[in-house]
């Protein structure tokens, strides 16, 4: 997955990166939300769900403590990142500053 990601990230499209894990209740309800932001964006951002129980190092690599995380990338940057639950449309303007 690790050289996958870094393909993935270098993008001149926002990627959306969501660090989470099975067993997280925030994570299970983070999930619709980011459904919804995809709806509404289209192809304007990437969204990829990344499994920190899964991809332990890539979670190490970006030093990720708790889920959910998300993070924002382009270009291979990261732009952005913020540990919690966030609002569709908090997330929708996160995005759409940094297009």
């Amino acid at each position: 997955m690790k050289s996958n990601f870094s393909s993935i990230i270098d993008s001149n499209i926002p990627v959306l990166v969501d660090f989470f894990a099975d067993w997280c209740g925030p994570c299970k309800m983070l999930s619709p939300i980011l459904k919804d932001v995809k709806t509404e964006l289209g192809d304007k951002v990437k969204i990829v769900k990344i499994d920190v129980d899964k991809n332990q190092t890539l979670a190490a690599q970006y030093q990720v403590r708790g889920v959910p995380t998300i993070l924002l990338f382009k270009n291979g940057k990261q732009l952005w990142r913020q540990s919690g639950v966030l609002q569709k449309n908090d997330i929708i303007n996160i995005i759409n500053s940094h297009s």
